[in-house]
């Protein structure tokens, strides 16, 4: 039941964050815009998610949009962070283009990982979103704070979801009720996540002061 409670109520306050954040769409700039985009994302796959599985249609392969456009999202998005340090913007660019050639080439050798989970995918795209992260929250200890609590709530949900992608699939052969765990945390930390984000809003943008 506190998977129910937690998934739902994320799904909840995301789309409460998309409509806000729509609102403001025109008004914050090229980073806002980009970040919209990705709120967009998570409402699209987390809807059609649902969808199939009231009608008993394997979602799964799903996961990969999900995780790869969450990548290519957040990657232009701290990109666009980052432009007024032409090294750390080169590096993110870098690091998207090596992420994204490094999973090609595993599909094209591996096509079959469409219809699973590709741990892989999953740790390499989080782990270089962490880091793009990372090299934004450095940056903010001399200028504005403006996505701090975006990029915080980012961090700890990446980590923690990555940290429990590879217990959840170290422990496949466990008890249901240990898998089930990890799922709850996983929903508690999107939760937690989807709340960093209305926070960022109260704080940052609800004064509709463009940049």
């Amino acid at each position: 039941m506190l998977y129910l409670f937690f998934t739902y109520f994320g799904y909840l306050v995301l789309i409460i964050n998309f409509i806000l954040y729509s609102k403001g769409f025109s008004k914050f700039g090229k980073a806002f815009q980009t970040y919209n985009y990705y709120l967009f994302l998570l409402v699209i796959v987390q809807f059609a998610m649902e969808v199939l599985v009231l009608f008993k249609i394997n979602n799964l392969y799903l996961i990969h949009l999900y995780f790869i456009g969450q990548f290519i999202l957040l990657g232009l998005f701290y990109k666009t962070l980052l432009g007024n340090n032409p090294l750390q913007k080169k590096i993110v660019v870098i690091s998207m283009y090596s992420g994204l050639l490094v999973l090609a080439v595993q599909y094209l050798f591996e096509p079959e990982l469409f219809f699973k989970f590709n741990l892989l995918e999953i740790i390499l795209t989080s782990l270089l979103v962490v880091f793009f992260a990372l090299l934004y929250l450095y940056n903010m200890l001399l200028n504005n704070k403006r996505y701090y609590y975006i990029t915080v709530g980012l961090i700890i949900y990446l980590l923690a979801s990555t940290v429990l992608f590879l217990v959840g699939n170290l422990t496949i052969d466990l008890s249901n009720d240990f898998k089930l765990i990890t799922w709850n945390l996983n929903a508690f930390f999107v939760l937690v996540n989807q709340l960093f984000i209305l926070y960022e809003w109260n704080v940052s943008f609800r004064t509709n002061k463009a940049i």
